[in-house]
């Protein structure tokens, strides 16, 4: 018997060498071929545009000049699959309402240089804000959108850079990763295994801005149940909407980005 439970342990801990070493694979999920040119996708007056990030790289990102001089400018975080490519609708629906975005592609997606990383994704974030900010956008006007993976920059962005952030968005958020990591893989040691942990409901409470949050009430990856406990941590008016039959990434054909210009419309007076 000691030595069929001294194989067992072994076993495990094999596969949690594995699970150490390959995690990144489990988490980003990179289309890695260049996107199109924004004018082939119909995307009018998007353009390429290139964004440094501290840590010395040159990334590839999209920029949707606003109509309007007092239009919300969106920095636009993406979640943890595919490229600028497949962000192309979401930015022909920014462009239609008249806003202005800067949509930050990630290391390692779309042709960038480097491997996708929480810190690593933070710095590309901070450098897409710190393009905002060179660029004479008001830290009024500027709306940080997280999508699914990016919920979690987006909530430390705008948790650490308080007074540049004028409205949070967040699309299909999750507490952190770890608690979606105990979900779906309850036999795996992930508190001792995960290295990127976005853990966003110990860090929405800092956040200043007044928040949306938008989920499937079928979403069966990350269950709305964790929105609303993020709702419930945050110190800031925040807003709920839920589509009843929507899953982890069809809101916005539900309806979520007209969601966001009601709010937007509300939220961002006075500031």
């Amino acid at each position: 018997m000691l030595i069929a439970i001294g194989g067992g342990l072994a076993a495990l801990a094999g596969i949690g060498a594995i699970l150490w070493a390959v995690q990144g694979r489990l988490i980003y999920f990179p289309d890695t071929a260049a996107p199109p040119h924004p004018a082939m996708l119909g995307l009018g007056t998007t353009e390429p545009v290139e964004l440094r990030t501290a840590d010395g790289l040159s990334l590839l990102a999209w920029r949707l000049p606003p109509a309007r001089p007092d239009a919300p400018v969106i920095l636009y975080l993406h979640g943890n699959g595919g490229s600028l490519l497949h962000r192309a609708p979401r930015v022909a629906r920014f462009g239609a309402l008249g806003w202005g975005a800067l949509v930050v592609q990630w290391r390692g997606y779309g042709g960038n240089p480097g491997t996708p990383s929480e810190d690593g994704l933070f710095a590309d974030a901070t450098a897409g804000l710190a393009a905002l900010r060179a660029e004479g956008v008001s830290p009024a006007r500027t709306v940080v959108w997280g999508e699914s993976l990016g919920t979690g920059i987006a909530v430390r962005l705008a948790a650490e850079r308080p007074r540049e952030v004028g409205a949070l968005i967040l699309e299909s958020p999750y507490t952190s990763l770890l608690a979606l990591a105990h979900l779906h893989y309850p036999v795996l040691p992930a508190g001792l295994l995960l290295r990127d942990r976005y853990d966003s409901l110990a860090r929405i409470p800092a956040v200043t801005a007044p928040i949306l949050i938008l989920q499937g009430a079928r979403d069966t990856l990350v269950p709305p149940e964790m929105g609303r406990r993020l709702a419930a941590a945050a110190r800031t008016p925040v807003r709920i909407w839920e589509a009843p039959g929507a899953g982890h990434n069809d809101l916005g054909p539900a309806g979520a980005v007209e969601q966001a210009a009601a709010f937007l419309a509300r939220g961002l007076e006075g500031r």
